[in-house]
């Protein structure tokens, strides 16, 4: 939350910078100063934001969302939770790899699909997502409020066999 949070105000620096440029002289200090043409700090500013590099997303996905693309088979599911979280029950296809050990340089996403991260709460793995939107450069999404409103939503669980350590 912090991140973006700081994307969003380092967006906004270069027209608040301009506007402040616009004013706290008095009458006689613009009379002798040199000055720009009308409307540069504008221009300046919309030049400026086109310039700078935009940050990807992350983007909440429902539970009911999820669940059909996982039906469609056009995704690929990673529970950041915690071993033992998982043990309890994951998502149906879901991989586990624990927020801990999450490497977005470690991912294998050749395949093509797209990838969506989830954990207990939407906590964990809104900060996976935005390490993995950072690598790729593009929108990652994961599960809006976690396991939790995907058993509120009375979806599927499977009891894992094994869970890779």
């Amino acid at each position: 939350m912090r991140l973006r949070s700081a994307l969003r105000l380092a967006a906004a620096l270069p027209p608040l910078l301009a506007l402040a440029a616009c004013g706290g002289e008095s009458d006689a200090d613009r009379r002798h100063a040199p000055s720009a043409p009308m409307g540069f700090e504008l221009a300046a500013a919309s030049t400026a934001d086109k310039a700078a590099p935009v940050a990807a997303s992350v983007v909440e996905v429902s539970p009911e969302a999820l669940w059909a693309q996982i039906e469609a088979g056009k995704v690929r599911v990673i529970d950041v939770r915690t071993r033992e979280e998982a043990v309890a029950g994951v998502i149906p296809e879901a991989e586990h790899i624990p927020l801990d050990r999450f490497d977005p340089a470690k991912l294998d996403l050749s395949d093509g699909r797209k990838v969506v991260l989830y954990c207990r709460s939407g906590r964990r793995s809104e900060i996976a997502a935005e390490k993995l939107a950072a690598f790729t450069g593009q929108p990652v999404e994961h599960l809006a409020g976690g396991m939790l409103s995907w058993e509120a939503a009375g979806l599927p669980i499977d009891k894992p066999e094994q869970l890779a350590d």
